[in-house]
């Protein structure tokens, strides 16, 4: 298997939970599981847990699963420690090794607003649009061309009239699929769509086992509702993606104080227990499938009951979620960058930086909803996707390991007497150009006309004026004739 991939940025993760307080999580999640364990409205989904060893009550109206720890060890045992998200470019292809915490960070969630930011002068008007697959394909060229995006979570929902839940899948992963060459992840409308959305990744990859080697993309999926609930829709879809053998997401998203307790013990324990149910259900139905362990922890506001991203307790969950991945050796994803205000702007990027700067210290392999995220996850701004990939820049920087080390030693006592022994005695002129160090300069998006605002809605404008990395014709006709549903606005020629 090549090796290539995007780099991210390794860092020493930084550990909020002791080692003592890591098993006092894992046990009481283990007896949680047990008692009062998990109400299943999934029959597939229990049958799984009682052919493996659980206690499986049916008392007609509800069907409670209590999973022993002991399946808990077994599940854990089969699932990989290390994935491969695949890419068209196999230079962006990101291999997720538990045991190495390499950071990346990418877009998420189905928002149903894309922001249009209009300037007169350099005040902008805002004006909100509905998600459509013309826009979807405007974002994934947009994340294409930012830097510091790593992989591409499908980040607007498309609504055009002519989408039903039957072509919404070909059509959303199809139009990213051809507007991106990096990974692409999305959950999955329709069970049925199933074999066509593999079929769609084996076609763009070049062939079934290229797609093995290659997954160029991956499924979500939320299997619990938080407190302990198994959900049948979604139980038989993570069911059947595993049997599939296509890398997943286990997600789960309790809220502090309404589906989940607010302190952080009673929270983590809790998305953890969830998370290890469903990583159970993907290894009961298929031994060794690809499998992310996905904490998506988030606070209650008391005054409405929407979820908060920017409180600090938000880093506390999510920082913890990222040990309790590491302590089971299966790759993290995890959640930092959302912004709870619905303009972009100064609030927005201090909310999101209060979760950035944060949770990927802990060293989550996947960090997603970093880019473009506002009005909690409900709207895109793409001004704001550049502002965050500027500040990302700057924090994966932040975020490296020292460079002191023995062997520069000799370097760096060298540069300084050079220095000293010169007429000038300053560094610029012992700097060589380009240097392999990072040097930086002045704040990437700074504007004395507007402000940075301004000058990411002119990067935004010059990013949609550049090519599209669009498939190459012959695989374009070979989807629309094996994937059924591709409407005509999907993977149109030119713009």
């Amino acid at each position: 298997m090549s090796q290539k991939q995007r780099e991210g940025v390794v860092v020493t993760p930084r550990n909020r939970l002791t080692e003592a307080e890591v098993k006092l999580v894992d046990e009481t999640s283990r007896e949680l599981l047990e008692d009062p364990g998990l109400i299943s409205y999934s029959k597939e989904a229990a049958d799984l847990f009682a052919a493996a060893g659980a206690k499986v009550e049916d008392d007609g109206k509800d069907i409670r699963v209590h999973v022993p720890s002991s399946l808990v060890d077994k599940v854990l045992e089969t699932a990989p420690s290390t994935i491969v998200l695949g890419a068209r470019n196999p230079d962006n292809r990101l291999i997720l090794d538990a045991s190495e915490p390499r950071v990346r960070f990418g877009s998420g969630s189905e928002t149903n607003i894309w922001l249009e930011a209009k300037f007169e002068g350099t005040e902008p008007k805002f004006v909100r649009h509905n998600g459509s697959i013309e826009r979807l394909g405007m974002s994934a060229h947009l994340a294409d061309n930012l830097e510091n995006l790593d992989f591409f979570i499908r980040n607007v929902n498309i609504r055009d009239p002519e989408i039903t839940k039957e072509n919404k899948d070909a059509n959303k992963f199809g139009q990213a699929l051809d507007n991106i060459t990096k990974h692409v992840q999305a959950g999955l409308t329709d069970i049925d769509a199933l074999d066509d959305i593999v079929r769609l990744g084996r076609i763009v990859a070049g062939g079934e086992s290229a797609f093995v080697e290659n997954p160029v993309l991956s499924f979500i999926a939320c299997v619990v509702k938080s407190p302990f609930q198994i959900v049948d829709d979604t139980a038989a879809k993570l069911i059947a993606i595993a049997r599939k053998n296509v890398p997943v997401v286990v997600s789960s998203s309790p809220m502090g104080g309404a589906t989940a307790p607010f302190d952080e013990f009673g929270m983590v324990a809790q998305i953890n227990a969830e998370l290890l149910a469903g990583i159970a259900i993907t290894q009961l139905a298929n031994p060794g499938a690809p499998v992310l362990y996905g904490a998506v922890p988030i606070r209650t506001r008391l005054d409405n009951l929407n979820d908060m991203y920017g409180a600090p307790e938000f880093n506390h969950y999510n920082m913890d979620c990222v040990q309790m991945a590491r302590h089971y050796n299966v790759p993290c994803y995890s959640t930092a960058g959302v912004g709870d205000t619905d303009r972009p702007g100064i609030q927005a990027t201090v909310e999101k930086l209060t979760t950035l700067i944060m949770t990927p210290t802990a060293g989550a392999q996947y960090v997603h909803y970093a880019f473009g995220l506002l009005e909690r996850t409900n709207m895109f701004s793409p001004e704001q996707a550049v502002m965050d990939d500027a500040h990302i820049g700057m924090i994966k920087h932040m975020m490296k390991d020292t460079t002191v080390s023995a062997d520069r030693k000799a370097e760096t006592l060298a540069m300084i007497r050079e220095v000293m022994q010169s007429d000038h005695r300053t560094y610029v002129y012992n700097l060589p150009l380009p240097t392999r160090d990072y040097v930086y300069v002045r704040y990437p998006l700074e504007d004395e006309a507007g402000g940075g605002l301004l000058a990411a809605h002119r990067k935004y404008k010059e990013i949609m004026d550049k090519p599209r990395q669009f498939l190459p014709e012959e695989v374009r006709n070979e989807i629309r004739a094996k994937v059924p549903g591709i409407l005509p606005q999907t993977m149109k020629v030119g713009e």
